[in-house]
This record gives C-alpha cells, structure tokens and sequence, in this order.
C-alpha cells in the first residue's frame, strides 16, 4: 500500500500523512502482526533471540510507530477528521494487544528461551527484555483460563475507548465556555499581553471587546492578576466544573465524565481480581519500584504528616495577609491565586508577570541548549522536517558533529490540542542492519503564543515545565541502548521516569543559567541578579499548600485503586473529601468536580501511579545534589565530571536495568528524602 503512513524509512511525513489513510495503514500492519505472530509461534521455530525476538520487535515497532503517529495526531490536532479516524481504528489496536498479551504459544516461547541455555548467552540487556515479557505476558492475562480470556480482552478494549472519551470530554468542555468582556474596567489588574491575547481571540470570534476561555494561557492569567472577584469566581466555577454533570449548563450533559470514572474503576477493578489480584493498584506496582501499595501509603502519609505543618502555615499568612491588606475577611478558592500573588508582590517586591518580561521565547531556548550542551558535550542545531502545524519547530542534537537525536517542539496552545505538557516517542533507538537508528522525540506544551506582534514569553514556571519535558526528552534521546522495549524511556519503572525530567528543573534555580537565558522583552537586559535573588527567596513561597496538593491527588488516585469501593454510600467525590480532611489546607465548593477533569488517572498512565511524582521527587532532588557538592568555585552547577556520570548511569542506560540500581551507580547510595524537604523548604531552621 502506497501510505505515508507506512513509509518507516525514516520521519514520518506529516505534510501527507491524511485521516483517511489511518484505517487500511493500521489495518495492513495488524495483519502483519498477526502473520508474523504465526510464524514465530510455530513449533519448530527455535526460541532464540535471532529467530524468535527480533521478528517480533520489527513487527511491533512497525505498528507502534505509525499509530503512535496517528495518536500524537489526535493529541495535537484534535478535529473532527481525526478523532473519527483515531476512534475508529482504537477497538481494533487495543484487541490486537489484548490478542497479543494473552498468546499462550509466545509465552511458552519467551519461557523456553528464559529457562534455556541460550539465555545464559544474551546481554544483560537482552536477558532483561525477556524477563519483561514474561511478566507482561502474566499481566495480560496469558496464563488466564480460556474461557476468562475474552472478558479479560472486552475489557482492554473497553477502557481504551473509555479513556479517549474521558479526555476528549474534557477538551470539548474545555472549548466550549468562553468568558465575552466588554467593559474595560472589567479588565483591571490583568497584564497587557493577557488582554492582547483576549482581544485577538474575540476578534477572531467577530465580536468586539475581550473573550477569555479555559484554555491555561488564557484562565490563569485571570485568575491570578484579575481585581475582578466576580470575573474570578465565574471562571473558577466554569474550570472547576468542565466535563460534569454542570456541563448540561452548556446544554451539553453528554460530556459528564462522572459515568466514565465509575466504568473505568469498575473495570479496573475486576482486570485485577481476574489477574488473581486483590485491587488495580496490586496491579499498577508490578512492573514499579514501589513494592506495595502499603509502601507507598506510608510514604505519602509520612511525607503529609513531614508538610502539612508548613502547609497550615501558609494558609495561615496567606488569610492574615488577605484580611489585614485585601479586605477579604472570608477567602475564597478563586481568590487564592490572586492574593497569593497580592502577598508574593508585598512580600518578595516582585511579580510572576514582571519576571515573564525577562524570558521571551527564543532566549529561553538558547539558555536551554545552552544547559544541555554544558552537561553533556552536546551541540543542539535547528533543522528541518515535515510538521503538523506551522508552529512546531524541529531540532537536531549532535555530539562531535555526529547526528544523536532529534525533536520536535510543539509550544503553544491550541484549541484543537489537550491541555498540559508532554514528551512522547516518535522513534527509539535500536540496531539495526542499516546500522543506529536515530532516537526522535515530540515536545509538546500549552505555552501563550505571540501578542500584537511581539515575541511569545514564558512566565518562570513555563520555563521549568519546557525543562521538565526536555528532561523526558534526553532520557528518549541520549540512550546508549541498542535494544528496542528498554532503549531511553521504554521499560523504565514508571515511578522512576519522573527523576530525569524533574531534574531539569533544578537548573530554572541556578544564576548561571538565568544569565544566558534572559533578556527582557524590551529593553534587551538580563535578569538583574536583585530581581533573581527576590525570587530564590520566595522560591520555596507556600511549598507546603503546593505539597500537600499533589499529595491530595496522589493519595485520591491510590485509594481509589486500592481500598475504595464505588457505590451510592462510596462515591469519588466523598473519597477526595476524606482524602482532603486528612492533608489539605484548602477545601473548594461542594460542585467542585476535581476528579472529572484528572486526565492522568483516568485518560493517562498514571493510575495507581500518580504518587510517581512525589516518588521520584526524591530520586531528583537528591541526584541534584551531587551536582550542589560538586559546585564550582564560579558557584556554577556545571562540574563536567558529575555531568557524565548522570548520563552514563542514569539517561543512557534507559531501561536496560533496574531504576534503584541506576541511582546508586549515579549516587554511590540509596536515595534519601532530605535532599527533598530542603529544597522545598520544609526544614525547621
């Protein structure tokens, strides 16, 4: 078949790639896959690596890539053409999977070259592949009974389409409220590239004055900058409220997502007790560092119990500071955002939006390459490539003028695109008879774009979020690994795949970092080092409230998986408020509708997994470390030797072994916490 989709010779040719090219590609390639599945299953076929394992890796890397394509798509561009093409296609490639995984005969096959003599003879690398798929094999379902086989397989395919319509709710909720000024008074407080951007996008609708949406670029700036309560509480509410039964307000009931978390619960559930476990979450840790959900609960529960004190704290000021300077003797959840940045400004005498001024687009990525060519000997180099939108860039990573990487960078928001910020492969490493093939990754975020003519800017936590998500991308990038299924992220502990992106963002911190990344959008100066010292000094500014947030999402989502049963008397949202009682601060609305809109859970990966980001917190914190003991006599982070370390030990072995081991390579020890709680400053002077 002559598809764009099928031409794996080398990027995938976004300038020709159409919808209608999705369903017989995809097709083509899962016969493909089921052909070769025949011939690998096949008795007098030897079960050995060359025989055996490499067929089955070129033929998954062919189906993984082009709907990994097809899915990036429906990410990035989600119009009507291509969430028809992608749903259409899902059942299919969720059964093929489900079909694989319970596949007695390749099962047999991965034991028989696990338990033989040749096993003794593959790389380590190779012995791990193995060992990985027979654990895979036993989570699919492959040693289930045959006649359990296809409810297990029902409800792969169920839960894939569930969490597609789960997010797809929340982006048609999300587009659908719009906020229409007209009244300029209506606007004070806010900053001029918000009301640029909210009178571009009323121009765009034909109507005159200001239109604000749900879009993040759009939303926060209001609610934290707004003097407007009212304007405040109405966006709240509507953010608050996306893709629940509220959503019937828009005269759209049809995207409540609160049937959807029930079936996906449900359905989790009973995955689970068919795999002979007791809950999802038994389920979730298997292939994790984490050993149990007990661990995990102790550990969320200790690091509560360490940061609800300083959260309590923050709470406190923040309500003195809002009585005594606001005139807000009841503070309300669409107030805390502004007057945080009320009392951040009287505080510190600085503002997020003043230091936004200092980092336009093209500086801030000149400072990121500039990182990364300092840790790890690397030249970064923009390059060209077929794109998905006339916004997306394309670079190319080098060392020694040899090709190591390359990535693309989708950095604006976008209605046809999901909210938040994303790494996600587009193509791995491995060897093959044409010798390396190149890594390649997509950057995605839901930055601001350009105002009036001018550059786009970021504020500071745009600026650690695009170093969060480049950190995903070396781990992808700068593996070593030759072996497809633990080359760069691939076959990584999901609660250990947070430790290189988390990372990246310690160097948002460091002075000679900021002085080659800023330059204010004006005037053309740097950073004044007095404006960067305001905000080291409120660097920590309410880490409790911030803490024991993700802690209320991390211990929701665990529960939810481990201990909760949903009935009439067990719903979600009496779990978030038990949940809540025990570790926040900050208590929202009884509408508020959280869990309808917790995409990482429910449409993600993270089930029984969001606890990852804490987790892994530690891991980043305490490997950063190493780099503040080896700090220059400049004061400078670079030290070349610890440099080369992290990406021996920790980016370029990839999956290849386990994640713990990794570390104490990089470290010499195992992890601690205390690197955590004294760059969160959450340690009693």
């Amino acid at each position: 078949m002559d598809s764009a989709l099928l031409d794996f010779s080398s990027l995938p040719r976004f300038d020709t790639i159409l919808p209608d090219q999705v369903a017989p590609a995809v097709r083509q390639l899962l016969e493909e896959g089921r052909q070769t599945i025949l011939r690998c299953t096949a008795p007098d076929l030897p079960a050995t690596w060359k025989d055996f394992v490499t067929p089955m890796v070129d033929a998954g890397e062919r189906l993984g890539r082009a709907w990994g394509v097809v899915a990036h798509l429906h990410g990035v561009m989600d119009t009507p053409e291509w969430r028809e093409a992608y749903n259409a296609m899902l059942p299919e490639v969720t059964r093929y999977y489900a079909e694989l995984g319970q596949n007695l005969a390749l099962f047999a096959k991965y034991r028989t070259l696990r338990d033989s003599p040749a096993f003794a003879q593959l790389t380590a690398t190779q012995q791990r592949i193995v060992e990985n798929a027979v654990r895979d094999f036993r989570l699919s379902g492959a040693e289930l009974p045959e006649d359990q086989k296809p409810r297990f397989q029902a409800i792969q395919e169920e839960l894939a389409q569930l969490g597609a319509k789960f997010s797809e709710n929340l982006l048609d909720a999300t587009n659908a409220f719009s906020e229409h000024i007209t009244a300029e008074a209506d606007l004070a407080g806010l900053p001029p590239d918000a009301i640029g951007a909210a009178r571009a996008r009323a121009e765009q609708a034909g109507k005159e004055g200001w239109l604000f949406s749900l879009q993040i670029p759009s939303y926060l700036p209001v609610m934290q900058y707004a003097d407007n309560r009212e304007l405040r509480a109405r966006l709240y509410r509507a953010y608050s409220t996306r893709a629940s039964e509220f959503s019937s307000e828009l005269g759209h009931p049809k995207w409540d997502n609160a049937p959807l978390i029930a079936s996906i619960v449900g359905l989790r559930k009973e995955e689970a007790e068919i795999l002979g476990y007791a809950d999802f979450s038994e389920v979730s840790l298997v292939p994790k560092m984490a050993e149990s959900p007990q661990q995990v609960l102790d550990f969320l529960h200790d690091l509560a119990r360490r940061a609800k004190p300083f959260a309590e704290r923050d709470m406190r000021e923040l309500r003195e500071f809002a009585a005594a300077c606001l005139g807000l003797a009841e503070l309300e959840p669409w107030d805390m955002a502004w007057a945080s940045e009320k009392l951040r400004q009287a505080r510190y005498s600085y503002s997020d939006q003043e230091v936004k001024q200092y980092f336009p687009e093209a500086k801030v990525l000149s400072g990121l390459f500039h990182v990364i060519e300092r840790l790890y000997g690397l030249q970064i180099r923009e390059d060209q490539a077929p794109v998905w939108h006339p916004d997306v860039r394309f670079f190319r990573i080098e060392r020694a003028g040899q090709l190591v990487g390359q990535f693309y960078l989708d950095l604006y928001s976008r209605d046809t695109k999901r909210g938040g910020a994303w790494m996600d492969s587009a193509i791995s490493r491995r060897r093959t008879a044409q010798g390396i093939q190149t890594p390649v990754a997509y950057l995605v975020c839901n930055f601001p774009g350009p105002v009036d003519g001018k550059p786009a800017t970021f504020s500071h936590d745009d600026v650690q979020t695009l170093f969060h998500e480049c950190g995903h991308g070396l781990h992808h990038l700068l593996t070593r690994i030759e072996e497809l299924w633990v080359a760069g992220i691939d076959g990584v502990e999901w609660d250990a795949v947070e430790l290189p992106s988390q990372f990246m963002e310690n160097f948002c911190w460091e002075w000679d970092v900021l002085q080659n990344m800023t330059s204010h959008i004006d005037s053309g100066e740097p950073l004044p080092r007095a404006l960067f010292d305001k905000m080291l000094a409120a660097k920590n500014f309410q880490s409790g409230m911030q803490t024991v947030r993700q802690l209320e999402f991390a211990l929701f989502d665990l529960r939810l998986h481990h201990d909760w049963r949903l009935s009439p008397q067990h719903d979600v949202l009496a779990l978030i408020e038990e949940v809540r009682r025990e570790v926040a601060v900050l208590f929202p609305p009884a509408w508020h509708r959280f869990p309808n809109s917790f995409s990482h859970i429910f449409a993600g990966g993270y089930a029984a997994g969001y606890y990852s980001y804490k987790w892994a917190e530690v891991l980043s914190a305490d490997a950063f470390a190493a780099f503040e003991e080896a700090r220059q006599g400049d004061g400078s982070v670079f030290d070349a030797a610890t440099g080369k370390r992290f990406l021996d030990e920790i980016l370029s072995v990839g999956g290849s072994r386990p994640a713990l081991e990794s570390f104490k390579a990089f470290r010499g020890r195992a992890p601690t916490v205390d690197a955590l709680l004294r760059h969160s400053g959450m340690v009693e002077a």
